[in-house]
């Protein structure tokens, strides 16, 4: 048997998965089994599996992505959701194995592209972020939310998903009429508008992608609040003044370990004696680790997801105090579920886009996406900060009263 065949027979054991190699010769692999996807695929040329098994983290995606690997019974999120679900997180995970060695290099080198420096922060936001507006409006929800929704209930829309994240974003920022906000990677502005609608607050919005700069000002300027919520193409670090509170949602992926302490100090020298900050992001279920290639160079250049114990640790010693914790385990699994399937619905427009290729690594980039939080190590954490433990409530009582509130 081939390598791969190797890794299937002993990875697919609940659901079915059937491949057609190159060559003609079809193995199957696994037993039916309700709740788990039966599966086929086929190689369309002899090099497509082993390119997957001696470089997992880059072939798989690059075979849906060119053409190699065709799923004939299914589609790719069924692939990689058969996969994953045998091999739950809580589990432990262990996925093609590469040699360490190859481990060891890859550590190091995902390590260094970490190291988000200054002039390299724009560039990579540019790739991802500066893509068609069209794109965009083609999966996401009517308010341009590009970041985990909050589900009251699995069944909601991603509109009502989304509307109520920022409600649960905004609960815990317990704002008050006349107070500052910065909001650090402010997107197409959907968050900071959201909060001067519902609270006055005065918002500044900082952002490194010139697309979402021009459309947050526009959006300013139609709603008529452009001298209340502002936006600005700036870097965090370079941000000055004094703000009340402070909320980043889905940037702090961006930032690097390298520069994590430098984000929580200027977070700190940036908000008031009686500020309060809401991160929001992405996270790991267990400890470090490494992006995997594959979305380092398609998707996310110098992305990294950080741990819950490397945000704490980076804020040691800053004397910014930890208020509240929350770990969103599903939402995120949920969110991608409705991102997918608009993108699938959306297929010849993204096509007319770009062209195939690119549809097939969105695809692929949203399915893993997706199966990481619903059966792998992912999570997404928010942690509140405050420079003064006296300036909250002391239970979570004010949260959940202003969720609903804001809601009503």
């Amino acid at each position: 048997m081939a390598l791969i065949d190797v890794f299937l027979a002993k990875r697919v054991q609940r659901g079915t998965l059937t491949v057609h190699h190159a060559d003609g010769k079809t193995l199957s692999f696994g037993t039916a089994e309700p709740g788990f996807p039966d599966v086929a695929i086929r190689f369309t040329d002899a090099g497509a599996a082993g390119a997957i098994v001696r470089d997992p983290g880059l072939g798989a995606g690059e075979a849906y992505m060119n053409g190699r690997l065709v799923v004939e019974q299914g589609d790719v999120r069924d692939l990689v959701r058969l996969l994953t679900m045998n091999d739950p997180w809580e589990a432990g995970q262990n996925g093609l194995v590469a040699s360490p060695l190859r481990r060891a290099i890859q550590a190091v080198t995902h390590r260094i592209g970490r190291i988000n420096m200054a002039r390299r922060s724009k560039r990579n936001v540019a790739h991802h972020y500066d893509l068609s507006d069209r794109l965009y409006d083609l999966f996401l929800d009517a308010d341009r939310q590009y970041s985990c929704a909050y589900f009251t209930d699995p069944s909601n829309s991603l509109e009502q998903a989304q509307s109520d994240k920022k409600a649960h974003i905004a609960a815990k920022l317990a704002l008050k009429p006349g107070m500052t906000v910065l909001d650090i990677g402010c997107g197409w502005g959907g968050m900071a508008l959201y909060l001067h609608q519902m609270t006055g607050a005065k918002v500044l919005g900082v952002t490194l992608s010139e697309e979402q700069l021009k459309v947050a000002r526009e959006r300013a300027a139609a709603a008529g609040v452009a001298d209340m919520v502002t936006f600005e193409l700036i870097d965090y670090r370079h941000v000055q003044g004094k703000f009340d509170r402070i909320v980043s949602v889905g940037m702090f992926e961006h930032v690097g370990p390298a520069h994590y302490k430098t984000f929580f100090r200027q977070c700190r020298d940036l908000l008031s004696d009686d500020g309060v900050m809401l991160l929001h992001t992405i996270g790991r279920a267990g400890g470090p680790g490494v992006t995997d290639k594959w979305t380092t160079q398609y998707i996310f250049p110098g992305g990294y997801n950080p741990a819950l114990s490397e945000i704490i640790s980076a804020n040691e010693g800053l004397r910014l105090m930890v208020t509240d914790v929350e770990v969103l385990r599903l939402h995120y699994a949920y969110t991608l579920d409705d991102w997918y399937d608009r993108t699938v619905a959306a297929r010849e427009q993204i096509v007319a886009l770009y062209d195939e290729r690119f549809f097939r690594m969105w695809q692929f980039y949203l399915a893993g996406a997706g199966a990481a939080f619903h059966f792998g190590g992912m999570v997404n954490y928010q942690v509140q900060f405050a420079k003064n433990r006296h300036v909250l409530p002391i239970t979570r009582d004010y949260m959940i009263e202003g969720e609903q509130r804001l809601r009503l």
